[in-house]
């Protein structure tokens, strides 16, 4: 798992634990094995020589091992994403890292090793009851990076579990105060309350939430049916608002139209001039232009309208 995680720490290590071990080996251990080995050989029959020998080789062994593992161990190379908590007598001296870096042993310990890279969870409030007393299945995605690694370490003993339940505990205090109706349709405003909570009491111990979001909102599905009921009302009786209001600042460009032409000289005729226009466009549509307070002209548009009548096909 370490050479997966950090391969070329666990190079570096091997390197250094083998490259201790072997030349010490040789030095003081393989004179043992050798001798008992010979005394093997040579005197098959007396066993006390090579025993003593052989043992005091694995003894000299087994130190030899432990010390080249101990000098292996202080050699830590982190990536970009991970930071150490180092301490020294038992206290905190900070963070280490990313890079390559030596902690000496005895005096010096590693707390722990904190992923400080952005991390998406995911938390579930099932039949938890709104304020409308609904029960409702809330889904959120919640995104949190470590701000402070040291605080992550020292002042909690596990900042993942301990955010899960904030969370999980912000989430369900969310729905309790809201009626269904905005957690169906305000889920930004409330994600972005729900973030707020949760980085409030995440803070504490050095994470940061970055984001929360509302995946999912689940509701009993009669409950869906009328409010879909409810929304078409109204959506219904605000279209017809619109258009009384509509027809309201209609009538009162009318009203302020027909006030402007009373009063203003000539304003009338030349509405009725821009209204011939405006029907003359028509390909089928007949102007007759007669003055409107003489007797002739009266006769002459009876007249027209009775020759437009009498071209009409019969049915």
């Amino acid at each position: 798992m370490l050479w997966k995680r950090r391969p070329v720490q666990g190079f570096i290590r091997s390197v250094v634990r083998w490259g201790v071990f072997i030349p010490l080996w040789l030095l003081f251990a393989w004179t043992d094995f050798r001798s008992a080995w010979s005394s093997i050989i040579g005197f098959g029959v007396e066993v006390s020589g090579p025993t003593g020998s052989l043992v005091g080789g694995m003894i000299k062994t087994g130190v030899i091992f432990w010390i080249a593992n101990t000098l292996a161990m202080i050699f830590y190379v982190l990536p970009e994403w991970e930071r150490l908590i180092l301490l020294r007598l038992g206290k905190s001296v900070g963070s280490k890292g990313p890079g390559l870096f030596i902690v000496p042993p005895f005096l010096y310990s590693v707390a722990s090793i904190i992923d400080v890279r952005i991390t998406t969870y995911e938390v579930k409030a099932t039949k938890t009851l709104t304020m409308d007393n609904i029960p409702v299945d809330v889904t959120a995605a919640v995104e949190l990076e470590v701000e402070d690694p040291e605080k992550a370490a020292i002042d909690v003993r596990d900042y993942w579990k301990t955010t899960e339940w904030a969370s999980m505990e912000a989430l369900k205090n969310t729905i309790g105060s809201n009626n269904l109706r905005p957690l169906l349709s305000e889920t930004e405003k409330i994600a972005s309350f729900l973030k707020a909570e949760i980085d409030e009491a995440a803070k504490d111990f050095g994470v940061n939430v970055r984001a929360v979001r509302i995946t999912d909102v689940g509701a009993p599905p009669s409950l869906i049916e009328e409010l879909a009921v409810i929304a078409r009302a109204e959506r219904s009786a605000k279209a017809k608002q619109i258009q009384a209001d509509a027809e309201i600042s209609v009538a009162t460009a009318l009203a302020e139209a027909t006030r402007m032409l009373e009063t203003q000289e000539g304003s009338l005729q030349l509405r009725q001039i821009q209204a011939l226009l405006e029907m003359s466009k028509e390909e089928s549509a007949m102007i007759i232009i007669y003055p409107m307070d003489s007797i002739a002209g009266s006769q002459i548009a009876n007249a027209a309208a009775g020759t437009q009548i009498s071209r009409k096909p019969k049915a």
